[in-house]
């Protein structure tokens, strides 16, 4: 995504709508960490008959955590619109790990509240990020295929 190193959500929706296209119900989303708030960000932009197959969450989080640098990026200005997010789409997975040490557990009730979504817990697996040595997440693959079929 451009300017990772200082995210902007006008820059990094652009960027996501320029790849997507057109979005369809054969449309499947793939977020890790603030890429998850810029898919949510994105559905709530769709227009109304815009649906797509369903969405995977890895870390996700709806708040800044209290991370100066993530208040700064215009992703938290406003609380999401969970009942738009759910008009485009109601297929979601979120998955946490227990030892995460940016996204605590209690992100986890939110996305089950919000979006119905099933959430995976992995145990001691970090920001499920290669840091935290995750370089394969068969879960999120396994999602995908359910999704689709």
């Amino acid at each position: 995504m451009p300017e990772s190193d200082h995210p902007k959500m006008d820059s990094w929706l652009s960027k996501l709508s320029d790849e997507v296209g057109k979005p369809d119900k054969e449309c499947y989303f793939i977020g890790h960490s603030l890429g998850c708030i810029t898919i949510l960000r994105y559905l709530e932009r769709l227009e109304a008959t815009e649906k797509i197959g369903g969405a995977v969450f890895v870390a996700a989080f709806d708040d800044d955590l209290g991370i100066k640098e993530l208040a700064a990026s215009n992703f938290f200005l406003k609380p999401v619109d969970w009942v738009k997010v759910n008009e485009h789409c109601n297929n979601f997975v979120a998955i946490f790990s227990d030892n995460d040490y940016y996204v605590s557990l209690d992100h986890s009730d939110v996305f089950k509240k919000k979006l119905e979504a099933k959430v995976i817990v992995k145990h001691a697996m970090g920001h499920l990020n290669e840091k935290s040595g995750v370089r394969e997440l068969p879960d999120v693959l396994e999602a995908v295929l359910k999704m689709s079929s």
